[in-house]
């Protein structure tokens, strides 16, 4: 079983940067493809950032350049560093992870989630 936590969320003007993190109780997530998800009250849940097994990365088309996905060597932290952020960015934000298979933007992939951390951007 693998538990999630999330934290680093908070309020910041646009153009403003935040960087959010994931502890994982699991020792090592070097077995496991991770991501980043976000939702808003009345939308789906949408992927934003994804890293796998190799450390290969992918982005939504709405943050590429912008934000980056990364973890730690002993692979136990996942972060995104958020830059030059937007309100339409305004969203709670998850951190998944998926024990089998590659990483996906898909958030129906993933079987282990943190409760999310709320990111608020004001213009």
């Amino acid at each position: 079983q693998v538990r999630l936590l999330e934290a680093g969320g908070g309020s910041v003007q646009a153009g403003g940067s935040l960087r959010l993190s994931c502890a994982a109780t699991t020792y090592g997530l070097l077995g496991y493809s991770m991501a980043w998800f976000r939702q808003s009250p009345g939308r789906e849940r949408e992927g934003v950032a994804a890293i796998d097994r190799d450390d290969t990365t992918m982005y939504s088309e709405a943050v590429e350049g912008r934000f980056t996905i990364s973890r730690n060597h002993d692979k136990r932290m996942l972060y995104l560093q958020m830059n030059d952020l937007r309100p339409e960015d305004t969203a709670k934000y998850y951190c998944a992870a998926r024990a089998v298979g590659q990483a996906t933007m898909n958030h129906l992939d993933y079987n282990f989630w943190g409760q999310g951390t709320q990111v608020t951007v004001s213009s």
